[in-house]
């Protein structure tokens, strides 16, 4: 078992899927190599044949080399061709899919593998530039594309430790280095392969998984913004109909009486008080979820822990509430802003209490006079050991046997990560601290918690960070404004 949310991992998991309070969230998902394009690969192309020429002009002219000076600006040729077309047949915004920009990555690669053969192979110093398009390729491409650019990479520079055209200097001296020094280049290289393609991949995966779970969060709490801004127009629709439908209840109940009974015109004076009615109730359900939101801004902690929870209450396990003050605090509690990434927050914290709970889940909120803090257990299996130090990480990684047993119980997730990053997120940006546990560590010794055996989630805020001013709080927000002048 495992109380986390699905994860973005690698490319399939671009579509981002939050499910929670009844919401799903979802970003259209787009492969690696669209995100590059054409115009990007063609500007550095032009800086490396820019070098190339550079460098061959410089050793011919000024250090007196001897080089296939030919076929080294044949090869060059080859690239500006290339740039040339790519430029003059697709458009400048093109973005390249997955095998376009292989080939364009294979290209370059092959292309410079020629430039080292002609020019000493591993004694040229620029040797070291094969590792550059396998850095490219982890850093757009996938990972079966990278892995055949890199032994593609090694296996070129395997070849030109022992095939290449000598460098010779302008008195005809072979330059080369010794043995064990052409051997020590080829090791480098490979090693710079592997090494900076894997780290390239690891770092940029993980920006895209942070930056694709930020954006699922910011859509989370835009959600829940519209949500509460839905809720209080409604409150303020049933508010102001509420007049109206009164007077027209009044005026037909009036008539109802003054007309004689039985005849067609009391009957329908009893049907338009009766439909009145209708509408009233049909309003007042309709704005019980936003009439807090427009008539009570801020409400007790305890009340908007209530509600975060409230969608939970009905799925078949027991919420226990245990509210009160420590440390000599005030028995009353303190009063927040109903703020949506609170109210968010937690209530996917209580759902993931829910859905891994046995039976039961305690929900328990103290506050003393410098810090409110709230503690969600259950009596569930608890976090899983090897994952205590990762909980909240948006990327955490794939374990079978978790994945099976989450499987079992919510069939739709099919990773772990991205919810409890969310709800991490949104309560870290009001100012709480959060800390994970199991309640078999933590209430081994107390008999009072010992069917708290699941996992512990604490959130801690300072107590100045949430509660609002007592006169603000208990005051009024000023007289209604009519929606219709």
């Amino acid at each position: 078992m495992c109380h986390i949310y699905p994860m973005l991992h690698r490319t399939q998991q671009d579509e981002i899927s939050h499910k929670g309070a009844g919401a799903q969230i979802q970003v259209a998902p787009r492969g690696r190599g669209a995100w590059i394009r054409l115009r990007t690969l063609i500007l550095l192309r032009w800086w490396a044949i820019i070098g190339q020429l550079a460098a061959l002009i410089v050793a011919q002219r000024a250090l007196g080399i001897q080089l296939e000076a030919g076929l080294c600006y044949l090869v060059i040729g080859a690239s500006i061709v290339s740039n040339l077309v790519a430029s003059l047949v697709f458009p400048a915004t093109k973005r390249l899919n997955e095998t376009e920009n292989l080939a364009m990555v294979l290209f370059d690669l092959l292309q410079l593998g020629m430039l080292l053969y002609l020019t000493g192979g591993l004694n040229n110093p620029f040797s070291v530039l094969i590792v550059g398009p396998v850095i490219v390729s982890a850093s757009s491409l996938s990972s079966r594309s990278t892995l055949f650019l890199g032994m593609t990479a090694i296996l070129i520079v395997t070849v030109l430790a022992r095939f290449h055209l000598d460098l010779r200097s302008d008195t005809g001296l072979i330059m080369q280095r010794p043995a064990i020094f052409l051997f020590g280049t080829w090791v480098a290289i490979v090693i710079g392969i592997v090494f900076l393609g894997v780290y390239s991949r690891w770092i940029v995966t993980e920006m895209r998984a942070m930056s694709g779970a930020l954006q699922a969060t910011q859509m989370a709490l835009a959600r829940e913004q519209k949500l509460t801004d839905l809720g209080g127009v409604v409150a303020a629709a049933a508010h102001e109909l509420g007049t109206p439908l009164a007077t027209i209840k009044l005026t037909s109940s009036e008539l109802a009486s003054d007309l004689p009974e039985g005849s067609e015109a009391h009957a329908d004076a009893l049907l338009i008080s009766a439909q009145a009615d209708r509408c009233r109730d049909i309003l007042r359900s309709m704005g019980r979820a936003g009439k807090d939101d427009l008539h009570l801004r801020s409400a007790p902690f305890t009340a908007i822990v209530e509600e975060a929870a409230e969608p939970h209450s009905e799925r078949g396990k027991m919420l226990l509430f245990d509210n009160g003050p420590v440390h000599g605090a005030s028995q009353r509690p303190p009063v927040i802003l109903r703020r949506p990434e609170i109210i968010h927050g937690l209530r996917n914290l209580i759902q993931n209490a829910v859905d891994f709970a046995d039976a039961r889940v305690w929900i328990e909120a103290r506050w003393s006079s410098t810090a409110i803090t709230l503690r969600i257990m259950d009596d569930g299996p608890g976090y899983p050991a090897n994952m205590m130090a990762r909980i909240g990480d948006p990327q955490i990684p794939r374990r079978a046997r978790k994945i099976a047993a989450i499987s079992e119980r919510r069939p739709e997730y099919d990773g772990m990560g991205l919810g409890l990053f969310i709800a991490k997120t949104l309560l870290e940006r009001s100012g709480a601290d959060l800390s994970f546990a199991n309640g078999a560590d933590s209430f081994r010794s107390d008999s009072a918690r010992s069917e708290r055996i699941g996992a512990v989630v604490e959130v801690t805020w300072p107590r100045s960070a949430l509660e609002v001013a007592s006169d603000s709080a208990l005051g009024g927000i000023g007289p209604n404004t009519p929606i219709i002048p």
